[in-house]
């Protein structure tokens, strides 16, 4: 989970936790690229991606996903819906619009990882 915002990065992390879910944190698009890349078997399954975030965003960080070929599903989970229609946000494999209600999201995490 790629999320700036400690406290919803924990919530997010103990809902989908309580899901059986396994989730790693990064706070940018910088540090989820990072650990992406590190040569190890600790590769997530999926990707939930915050848009609006310090050092690079989520819609950069999207590209350098696409450009780095790695085969993950991506679900842009973001307070904000002006970006649904921008390229990069579309080439996601779901895009959430951040609620109190995680059902959405929960429910894009269980369909995408074929469960």
């Amino acid at each position: 989970m790629v999320e700036d915002d400690v406290h919803l990065q924990q919530l997010l992390k103990e809902e989908l936790h309580e899901n059986g879910y396994e989730i790693n944190t990064a706070s940018n698009g910088k540090e989820a690229l990072t650990i992406l890349n590190l040569d190890n078997d600790q590769k997530p399954d999926l990707i939930i991606l915050d848009i609006r975030m310090p050092k690079m965003d989520g819609l950069e960080t999207m590209g350098n996903i696409l450009k780095s070929k790695h085969d993950l599903p991506v679900i842009i989970h973001t307070a904000y819906a002006s970006y649904k229609n921008d390229v990069m946000a579309m080439a996601a494999d779901a895009y959430i619009i951040k609620s109190h209600d995680l059902s959405e999201l929960k429910a894009a995490v269980h369909d995408l990882l074929g469960e």
